[in-house]
């Protein structure tokens, strides 16, 4: 398994991963230092988040190797077909997994899911709009939320 940490307009992150895929991306809650090599393997992801970043890529072309259970892998699934831009909620994603009560595990399996910006579990809000728990803390969600608006609000201040 290879790492490495990088630093995004959110903070650091350290991206894993092997020949099978990447396993994780998860923000880190430190500064750290970033890595001064990038293993190769991990190339790709580096380069494709920076484009991300940047605005200039809105969905990943990266093999993913998480880990998880069937049903948090079904679930971080869902997740990949919402389209970038959009959000839907914890409520539709279960009724798009085929079970509507199951809304708590799939809550669960999203504040789960390893692969931080990547999978977009930022992109599930509640029912009534407004901003639900996030692994990476709420301001890093609106702040994704706005990154990927196509009706970007400037700042008066």
């Amino acid at each position: 398994m290879e790492s490495c940490t990088i630093n995004t307009p959110l903070g650091y992150a350290k991206l894993e991963g092997d020949e099978a895929g990447i396993s994780s991306l998860t923000v880190l809650n430190n500064k750290v230092a970033a890595s001064d090599i990038i293993p190769e393997i991990l190339e790709d992801a580096v380069c494709q988040l920076n484009e991300y970043f940047e605005g200039e890529r809105n969905e990943f072309s990266l093999k993913l190797n998480p880990e998880g259970t069937d049903f948090q892998k079904r679930v971080w699934g869902k997740l990949l077909t919402i389209p970038y831009g959009k959000t839907t909620s914890y409520l539709q994603l279960s009724k798009n997994l085929g079970d509507v009560k199951a809304i708590r595990a799939v809550a669960n399996a999203n504040g789960k899911n390893p692969l931080w910006i990547i999978v977009p579990c930022h992109r599930v809000i509640g029912s009534d709009g407004s901003l639900t728990g996030y692994a990476g803390g709420l301001g890093r969600k609106q702040w994704l939320i706005n990154h990927e608006s196509p009706n970007k609000q400037q700042s008066l201040f």
